[in-house]
């Protein structure tokens, strides 16, 4: 099982070049990183988390100019987003943000998707949240077009448009791994039909994970990747994930000043040497 970090990377926190370097110097092989382009100050859809809303969502850089700086300092890092708000996203701007950084890193993009829970935030981008299920599907198709396509076009209910040129096209072929997060119904149903690996979050029962590697199995789909994401760092937990069949795990990082997250990347690489 590999180990990754995901993390908020904001304004007030390590810079994400410092970031990069520092996690492929202690053996991490991927980072993640989340993604909030504003928080509406109504705040009327409930934190997940419970409580109040962590700054940090409202902090958040830009996850591709913040990858590209890490990519730009490291050689074998993995460079996810954890995940892309993919339905609040202009779909051509989008399909050419991953395939430039795909370019520019040598192929190392894993492309998470995910989407939201902020209904606000989705509003004021012009995205109905009743729709956003069907939204992210026809994105997810449109996407792949463009990028294996030399003329591409998409024609659905949400998504339209003639043929177009789009380079670059990806590194990696036939396009950047896409992986879904959430352990709903409607996330499995999308993992299935659309994307190449999972994003469970922690705490999702490694009962659930067998149930679904045995489900995907049936559907002739055996060798889908499961990276859980966000996890803690309860050690019982992080064994029964292995011995699950998890890929990866990626450790949620807490956002600090450079010093303390140094610090607490030390404690966290001592773990994974451990497991």
């Amino acid at each position: 099982m590999k180990f990754g970090i995901s993390t908020f990377v904001t304004d007030d926190g390590i810079r994400p070049a410092r970031l990069g370097r520092a996690l492929e110097e202690r053996g991490f092989d991927s980072l993640f990183l989340a993604e909030h382009s504003h928080i509406p100050a109504s705040r009327e859809s409930p934190y997940p988390g419970g409580g109040d809303l962590p700054e940090k969502y409202y902090r958040t850089l830009d996850p591709f100019v913040a990858l590209a700086a890490a990519a730009s300092v490291t050689e074998n890092l993995l460079l996810g987003t954890g995940v892309a708000l993919l339905i609040q996203r202009d779909l051509i701007h989008t399909a050419n943000e991953v395939a430039s950084l795909d370019l520019i890193s040598g192929g190392r993009v894993v492309f998470g998707v995910g989407v939201g829970w902020n209904r606000e935030e989705m509003r004021n981008h012009g995205t109905d949240p009743r729709t956003r299920g069907a939204l992210i599907d026809e994105q997810l198709e449109a996407l792949k077009a463009i990028w294996t396509r030399d003329e591409a076009e998409y024609h659905g209910k949400h998504i339209d448009f003639d043929p177009i040129f789009s380079w670059p096209k990806p590194v990696q072929r036939p396009h950047p791994p896409i992986y879904v997060g959430g352990e709903s119904p409607a996330a499995l149903n999308r993992l299935l039909k659309h994307c190449d690996g999972w994003l469970p979050r922690e705490g999702t029962d490694p009962d659930e994970l067998r149930r679904v590697r045995a489900w995907l199995a049936e559907q002739g789909r055996p060798d889908v990747p499961f990276t859980i994401f966000g996890a803690g760092r309860d050690r019982k937990l992080l064994e029964q994930y292995a011995e699950a069949g998890v890929d990866r795990v990626t450790f949620m990082l807490p956002t600090r000043p450079e010093s303390a997250t140094l610090t607490k990347l030390d404690e966290l690489a001592e773990l994974a040497r451990d497991l």
